[in-house]
């Protein structure tokens, strides 16, 4: 396909060329920052991170990315050596460095620090945690809904990665969206240990069957904070959801298939393994639940 897009394609914004970025308690231009070869992250992917949105000055949900970055960080033992509160701060810094107000995209990042010799153990980390925090001007640019394609790779096991964890190690799903567009498609759908529908590489998958929405049970992919809220807003507005195992053929009967997450909100899905779904193109459900999160947000800022 030469019309190639993702789940976060964005308008170009020359603004980001010039953008601070927060590299362990400095501010420093695009070009100067930067973290050492050594460093954990860089060497292992050891390390957690969340991606946050700004709409009109403020951070959507930001207490519960905080409450999931730090509950990501105590399961791989990884002190950040901050609280809470200070991290914020340090978000907020950074925000304000930028003169940024709307429209903007957080990646911050955690590992666990430089290491004294190029090796696995932990205890090689020893000069402390990196943080680094990137905001980028990035509004979604989205032409058509997206294409999927299924993939071999699976959203494993909790005893081998658990798949809900936020980590640097992304590799599995870096080699998912590889196959997909080796087959021609935007993005990878993956499946669980037993064959279910269970995500795509970048984020959660919801289809809708007869105006009821079907998710994964959860057990084998990232909780998403936005996935969270669309099955609240199932929920509050009578909208009949189910989180529950569902197979290919399923999907391919769906009458609408969406995905969620931070950047994309709710982004339309075209076609699943050449097959369209729907019309095509945005399905009545997947709009409605757009426009209940919109006002969501609004709530959130006003």
């Amino acid at each position: 396909m030469n019309d190639k897009i993702t789940t976060h394609t964005a308008e170009d914004d020359p603004r980001n060329q010039n953008i601070l970025i927060w590299v362990n308690g400095t501010l420093k231009p695009r070009a100067e920052a930067t973290v050492s070869v050594y460093d954990s992250g860089f060497m292992l992917g050891d390390g957690v991170w969340e991606g946050m949105r700004l709409y009109a000055g403020t951070w959507a949900f930001m207490d519960e990315h905080m409450d999931r970055l730090f509950e990501a960080a105590k399961a791989i033992d990884l002190d950040i050596g901050m609280s809470k509160k200070e991290v914020i701060s340090a978000v907020l810094e950074t925000q304000n460095a930028n003169e940024m107000q709307s429209d903007v995209h957080c990646r911050l990042m955690i590992t666990r620090g430089t290491k004294v010799l190029p090796f696995q153990h932990p205890s090689l980390s020893q000069s402390g945690p990196t943080m680094v925090i990137i905001m980028e001007h990035s509004k979604p640019k989205l032409p058509r809904p997206i294409t999927l394609a299924t993939v071999p790779h699976q959203r494993g096991l909790p005893m081998t990665q658990d798949p809900k964890l936020n980590s640097h190690s992304k590799l599995n799903c870096i080699l998912a969206c590889i196959a997909a567009q080796k087959a021609g498609a935007d993005e990878a759908l993956m499946l669980d240990v037993h064959g279910f529908v269970n995500t795509t590489n970048a984020c959660n998958f919801f289809i809708v069957r007869k105006g009821a929405v079907w998710t994964s049970t959860g057990d084998y992919c990232m909780n998403g904070i936005t996935r969270q809220k669309v099955i609240d807003l199932c929920c509050a507005n009578d909208i009949p959801v189910f989180e529950r195992n569902f197979s290919l053929v399923d999907t391919y009967g769906a009458d609408e298939a969406f995905l969620t997450g931070t950047f994309g909100a709710q982004t339309p899905v075209s076609s699943i393994d050449g097959r369209q779904i729907g019309t095509g193109d945005m399905g009545p459900v997947t709009l409605r639940l757009r426009n209940l999160y919109k006002t969501l947000i609004e709530q959130q800022v006003s």
